[in-house]
């Protein structure tokens, strides 16, 4: 039987005003809109690959994504400007469980490849790219196409702490439903629809989710490398949100952890309280919004 939508619509918004049910829309992408000339503005990129595999150095990407979106100095978002959408055919087949996470065959990506005038084009006057994994997408992204390199980069991810905000967790699909959302997204640009209501929801201290990302990729932090550390006190490392890197691409081979700078004399102290146990100087790196995430660093 056909039902009015604008009844449905009124349905939702009645229980929405309920404690007692909470009321998920699907996601429909915003309509293009033109450039804003009422208020001062910036453009931000979206970004999502899907890769062969996790490595960057080895594996290669088949799908890029990108929402491009202008936003107000408080970090609301005020409307799309452009869409990215292409495949890229790998150098060899697709890894049977990469098709099967996501739904992208040989046949989908046969013949096609990503241009990289237009790619440079799509970016150039961003002055932020946005990933729900940074750590990841950046190295991919750079290795590809250059223009990244010279970026700003923030991680939706990392860089804002969901559950102290209400969010059952920092999986893409927790923070669209905490946001009032669902989609059946399948491509890479469908995420970057859904991270982009994601960033305009308003968080209970009022202001957007833009905005906190914004503050916390601005400030510097610190890249602290625990070398030479004794094997045996590893989970200690660990426990402490200590990474391992394996020595390529000219780091130490070492544990290490990014801090913010005010936490730095406290990660010293731990250094050399619980792990050396005597006086250490530990190798410094200081990482802005152009240097973190990025596989040079």
């Amino acid at each position: 039987m056909f039902q009015d939508t604008t009844d449905l619509a009124a349905m939702a918004e009645a229980l929405s005003l309920s404690t007692d049910y909470r009321v998920l829309r699907r996601l429909v992408p915003r309509p293009l809109s033109t450039r804003s000339t009422g208020c001062e503005s910036k453009t931000g990129i979206l970004l999502d690959v899907e890769t062969t595999g996790l490595d960057p150095r080895q594996h290669e990407i088949i799908e890029l994504g990108m929402v491009k979106f202008e936003y107000a100095q408080h970090g609301r978002i005020i409307g799309v400007r452009d869409t990215f959408a292409a495949f890229n055919e790998p150098s060899g087949p697709i890894p049977a469980e990469i098709v099967a996470l996501t739904g992208i065959t040989d046949d989908v990506v046969a013949g096609h490849k990503i241009d990289e005038t237009a790619v440079n084009a799509f970016v150039d006057d961003a002055v932020i790219v946005i990933a729900h994994n940074s750590g990841f997408d950046r190295k991919f992204a750079e290795r590809y196409w250059p223009v990244f390199e010279r970026k700003a980069w923030a991680c939706t991810a990392t860089e804002v702490d969901w559950r102290k905000h209400g969010f059952a967790g920092a999986q893409l699909g927790y923070l669209l439903n905490g946001a009032g959302f669902f989609h059946h997204g399948h491509r890479a640009v469908d995420d970057c629809h859904a991270l982009l209501e994601i960033l305009d929801f308003v968080l209970p201290t009022g202001a957007p989710a833009l905005a906190l990302l914004l503050e916390t990729a601005r400030r510097k932090t610190v890249r602290v490398w625990a070398e030479q550390s004794p094997f045996e006190l590893k989970e200690s490392l660990k426990r402490r949100g200590y990474r391992w890197s394996d020595g390529t691409v000219g780091r130490p081979k070492s544990w290490y952890i990014d801090v913010c700078e005010t936490a730095l004399d406290d990660e010293i102290a731990f250094l050399k309280n619980e792990i050396y146990l005597r006086d250490v100087a530990p190798t410094l790196q200081t990482l802005t919004a152009f240097t973190r995430f990025s596989g040079r660093i």
